[in-house]
């Protein structure tokens, strides 16, 4: 059964985790309804976010790879890793004044519940303004704009967010294109989710235990070709689409556990 949790979670880390409607407010949601919430299952959510960063790191392999090859004679390469730099480090400063606080109060199903709805509702707004593209390429990005999207992926440290939403919506609204803002918000996972990842398994690490090889492997072998998919089905739907389809599943989805939780039929409360 546990493998079986494990699996699940781990193709639910995978599809959620680029797409603008929170991994982590979907893992939250998840892992109460399979009762998989106790430490060993907040330690599971942090290994297998790995298998999404490693999926990034494999779908832009050659991007990657020429960048850290020229990054000594290429001005582009040097203004990538900048940005990128730039764009981190508000996630990085909130996360580590605030993130205690935050998973104390808000990593609980009814108030991811409630984020996944606001935020429907900001990219609804966004879609319905008239979208100027001023940055094509993710080349084109400059040290301000990097900066305005590190906060706006800040805004991913309150669970049902979306850290990919914050970023991409955040992208158009200061004048993005939908492929440069996408393109953006999977390089920023790179450092972001890593930082966070190594950083909760140092926190972590007495948790640790070579009887869970199998489960972490399972679940990150998931992740790592869920991620995969999805990554490349986003880069394909935001050439011909917007993102209000997101928008209406974030509130239907929500919707639904509040209104579990207000009819009591299920005990959203000790989730958590």
């Amino acid at each position: 059964m546990l493998l079986l949790k494990a699996l699940i979670l781990g193709v639910v880390e995978g599809l959620t985790e680029f797409l603008p409607v929170s991994s982590t407010g979907h893992l939250i949601i998840v892992g109460a309804l399979l009762d998989f919430n106790d430490d060993k299952g907040k330690l599971f959510e942090i290994v297998i976010q790995i298998g999404a960063i490693i999926a990034i790191c494999w779908e832009y392999r050659r991007r990657l790879i020429t960048v850290a090859s020229t990054l000594g004679t290429s001005e582009r390469s040097r203004r990538f890793v900048f940005n990128l730099a730039l764009a981190f480090m508000p996630a990085a400063v909130l996360g580590l004044l605030f993130g205690s606080h935050v998973k104390r109060w808000l990593f609980h199903p009814v108030p991811v519940a409630a984020a996944l709805i606001v935020g429907a509702l900001l990219i609804l707004w966004v879609e319905r303004r008239r979208h100027t593209v001023r940055v094509a390429e993710v080349d084109d990005l400059t040290p301000l704009d990097a900066i305005k999207l590190g906060f706006a992926q800040a805004l991913a440290l309150i669970p049902g967010t979306s850290r990919s939403g914050a970023t991409i919506i955040g992208g158009l609204f200061f004048g993005l294109s939908r492929r440069a803002a996408t393109e953006f918000s999977f390089f920023l996972a790179i450092p972001t989710l890593s930082a966070a990842a190594l950083y909760d398994l140092y926190k972590h690490r007495h948790l640790l235990s070579l009887d869970d090889l199998s489960l972490f492997g399972v679940g990150l072998v998931a992740a790592f070709v869920s991620a995969l998919l999805a990554v490349r089905a986003l880069i394909r739907f935001v050439a011909t689409n917007d993102f209000t389809v997101f928008a209406w599943y974030r509130i239907i989805f929500g919707a639904l556990v509040l209104i579990t939780w207000y009819s009591g039929l299920v005990d959203w409360s000790s989730a958590g």
